[in-house]
């Protein structure tokens, strides 16, 4: 099973970041939601966001 892209834009424009309420964009390479307030980058599996902090990386510097 390959991983997709969520395919509404819609839905992706309504995603916020759980921990800094901010807007996200969508890493398509590395199929991620990623919050730079945060820090974070949440992983979209089988087209469906994870929006877990447990579940989130934490971006490099």
């Amino acid at each position: 099973m390959t991983a997709r892209a969520p395919s509404d834009r819609r839905m992706l424009e309504a995603l916020i970041c759980p921990v800094t309420h901010t807007r996200l964009s969508y890493e398509p390479e590395t199929q991620e939601l990623v919050s730079k307030a945060a820090g974070l980058a949440f992983p979209v599996r089988n087209g469906i966001p994870v929006m877990l902090r447990d579940e989130a990386r934490v971006l490099g510097d």
